[in-house]
């Protein structure tokens, strides 16, 4: 029996199910706005994206689940009461997740994803208790996939409110974890699991007699791979993701085999079943290029970059999509009370249907084929516009339980509220010119990304008006300073800043001012027509030569000064040793009476010496109390770097495991790109590791040699002569000639042994002793 058939209508006519649907539709408009809205009032991105899903999503799937469970597994209906107090305790939760956000307090926002879970456990709990009570038939499968759901998204919840803490030592992993248990598992299985019966209903055909069976087989394919997907992102095996994706997306294409023998068998004549179609198709298409990305990159380190780059399919082309086709196709069975009444809502839901699809689909298109604002502009507009026709005649019904006389009438009302958001989304994605005072004004959307800037030359009339909306895409973070001082903050992954470059009436450079990365290449040129700029590499900051010296010769160390201690710390039978690192920016003494700011681990340069056994295991707590983003590397470990290594920003921190298995002096480093910038102002130092058995000496000495380049840490001239290979000096133990003050000792017939590491970061060291 289908959901809209006319014996199972009555289940679905309470009041509650109506103020729930047009709790879900407010929702929706919220989401809208927030689109829109956000970069104006400063919030990020990720408001939007959880008032759909916490709030206009979530709510939809608690309602018609149940609806569904109740009406067509012939199950006794709960105590409207009980679901009235579920619902409010749901959006309260939503609306303590994302004031928390928005006023950067985490435990408000700890506190919603917590009320989250308990919501999801209570609501799992409740439909096995309905599938126990229920009579068998043939859509009892309906309960296995929507307590799967919910217990993703007890799951979910559970490690968003681990980020909202700061991640416990593993954001990135269980970011990864959080975005996929609940796209794939508490929207996905939702859908899914409804789509089995819904589909073959939009398309008005009859479900396929084996579609009970194939659901169930289908489900624990699903599951598996969502359990080995996200299970792969937590312990970073790349491999383990991919192939739980891959399974994910066979379960996928098996559960929607009635749903495209459906639509073999009937072509879609309205707007529902072709939504259904197109989200069907991106949700699929999603799953295959994320799991083509990883494979491609063969490690989790670009998880984030990779799950950004489907977001748009997973978020506008299936999760909204499928949203908006499923309540085209329920909401004129809840509204209405006969087939003309049915008639007047499916006309009110269908207007201008074909331009909306096409909108929101190319929507998708555009964003992903980098024209953000224009394509999210375009969903706003189609998503904007439904929510407007469905409050239309949702409304009226919640307030006074039938639908006003002229249907059609309620729409101009409603109609300013989309006149509004049509407006704002016309300011926002305006990607053209448009007069303003006497001159014309022009944006431009520019991108952060693979350290480069995007585009990297601007050419304008004289006389233009520049606004830049600039996005970060990079895995770590950038930002953009034009040459009249003007310039973003800090952009994190996914965050997008507008600034205003003024007037432009000549050459106008701009670059990213985290340390190397101008050099690296990030740069770009704002210039008008008449006066075309030079954007070559050497136009700002250039490669200068640079003449000055160490300046030693016949100095002396100023007063007060230490040499920095070479003497190797004894041994211990620790079999665990732990150690905290804090990132600090001080000023030392780089040769004698010559004092730099350098980067530091542990407050000296080079960094404390480690010492220990093969075998041995080292917990290393990087604290990161510095101004840009640092990380570490311990060539002592066999690990790869990129995860368990990743650079962390001001303020936070992240614990290194290593166990030493290879003897030897072994070097460890800040690998934030650029790598030789950050080793070249001090971010190294030694670990040793005794081999067994390693005989006794009287003196132990760490040498770690090291170039110097003088200057401000992260300026251009320093980094091109880095670059180039052009130390003002060198260095044993972050000094110039430190030991010639406070020389290295040892007695007649004394053994001595040296342990020598090479930091570099770009030349060659001999080492002897005369």
């Amino acid at each position: 029996m289908a959901p809209s058939a006319a014996p199972s209508r009555s289940r679905f006519k309470g009041p509650l199910v109506v103020w729930g649907n047009v709790l879900v539709l407010g929702w929706l408009a919220v989401a809208v706005a927030l689109l829109v809205t956000h970069e104006r009032f400063g919030l990020p991105g990720w408001v939007a994206v959880h008032a759909f899903l916490l709030g206009c999503a979530t709510n939809a799937i608690v309602v018609w689940s149940e609806h569904f469970v109740v009406a067509l597994c012939r199950a006794p209906a709960p105590p409207e009461r009980r679901m009235r107090l579920g619902l409010t305790g749901l959006n309260l939760a939503v609306v303590l997740v994302l004031v928390g956000v928005v006023v950067d307090a985490h435990w408000l926002s700890g506190t919603g994803a917590t009320a989250v879970t308990v919501i999801a456990v209570v609501h799992t709990v409740h439909l096995v208790r309905i599938r126990r009570a229920a009579l068998p038939n043939r859509y009892s499968y309906l309960t296995g996939y929507y307590s799967a759901a919910s217990a993703a998204l007890a799951v979910g919840a559970t490690l968003g409110g681990a980020l909202t803490a700061g991640g416990l030592e593993w954001y990135a992993q269980l970011w990864g974890a959080h975005v996929h248990v609940t796209l794939l598992g508490w929207l996905g299985l939702s859908v899914l699991g409804t789509m089995v019966t819904l589909g073959p209903t939009a398309l008005r055909t009859r479900m396929p007699d084996n579609a009970r069976q194939r659901a169930q087989r289908t489900l624990w394919l699903l599951i598996a791979g969502l359990t080995a997907a996200a299970a792969g992102f937590v312990v970073g095996n790349v491999w383990v993701a991919v192939i739980g994706l891959l399974a994910y997306a066979g379960g996928v294409g098996m559960a929607l085999v009635p749903f495209g023998a459906a639509l073999l068998r009937a072509a879609p004549r309205w707007s529902a079943p072709w939504q259904l179609a197109a989200a069907l198709c991106w949700f699929f298409a999603a799953l295959l290029t994320e799991a083509g990305t990883l494979l491609d990159g063969r490690s989790l380190d670009g998880v984030s970059a990779a799950t950004g780059r489907v977001l748009p399919m997973l978020l506008v082309g299936f999760g909204a999509q499928v949203l908006t086709g499923s309540l085209t196709q329920l909401l004129p069975v809840v509204l209405s009370r006969g087939p003309a009444e049915h008639k007047k809502v499916v006309a009110v839901l269908d207007r201008a249907w074909l331009p909306r699809v096409v909108s929101v689909n190319v929507a998708v298109a555009l964003v992903l084929t980098g024209f953000p604002a224009l394509g999210w502009g375009l969903a706003a507009v189609g998503f904007g516009w439904f929510a407007v026709l469905a409050l239309a005649v949702a409304v009226p019904v919640a307030a006074h339980g039938a639908l006003p006389p002229t249907v059609s009438g309620t729409v101009p009302g409603l109609a300013v509220g989309l006149v509004a958001v049509l407006t704002a989304v016309g300011f926002a994605v305006s990607g053209g010119q448009e007069a303003v005072g006497a001159g014309v004004v022009r944006t431009v959307d520019v991108e952060l990304r693979d350290m480069r800037i995007t585009p990297s030359a601007v050419v304008v009339d004289a006389g233009t008006r520049v606004l830049l909306r600039v996005t970060n895409t990079d895995a770590v973070p950038h930002d953009l300073r034009l040459a009249n001082g003007v310039r973003t903050d800090r952009l994190a992954t996914g965050d997008t800043q507008e600034i205003d470059a003024g007037v432009i009436n000549g050459e106008l450079p701009g670059w990213c001012t985290v340390a190397g990365h101008r050099m690296a290449g990030m740069t770009m040129t704002i210039s008008t027509n008449s006066a075309p700029g030079d954007a070559g590499p050497n136009r700002n900051g250039g490669h200068s030569s640079h003449s000055a010296s160490d300046g030693t010769t016949g100095n002396a160390p100023s007063a007060g000064w230490k040499p920095w201690d070479a003497t190797l710390p004894p041994s211990s039978s620790d079999l665990v040793h732990q150690v905290e690192l804090r990132v600090t920016e001080q000023e030392v003494e780089v040769a004698p009476g010559v004092r730099q700011r350098r980067w530091t681990f542990g407050g000296t340069a080079p960094g404390p010496v480690l010492r220990g056994k093969v075998g041995d295991r080292f917990e290393i707590t990087l604290v990161n109390d510095g101004t840009i983003g640092h990380s570490i590397d311990f060539h002592a470990g066999a690990l790869a770097p990129e995860e368990p290594m990743r650079t962390i920003e001001p303020g936070e921190r992240l614990v290194y495991r290593f166990t030493a298995q290879r003897a030897g002096a072994w070097l460890y480093h800040c690998s934030t790109a650029p790598m030789s910038l950050h080793i070249a102002n001090g971010m190294y130092g030694a670990v040793v590791v005794d081999p067994p058995d390693l005989p006794p000496v009287d003196h132990e000495y760490v040498l770690l040699g090291g170039q110097h380049f003088a200057g401000e840490p992260g300026s251009d001239e320093q980094t091109a002569r880095i670059a180039d290979g052009r130390p003002d000096g060198w260095q044993f133990n972050g000094m110039t000639n430190q030991y010639d003050h406070a020389p290295l000792t040892a007695g007649v017939g004394e053994r001595v042994r040296f342990w020598v590491v090479n930091a570099g970061p770009g030349d060659l060291l001999s080492f002897h002793v005369v």
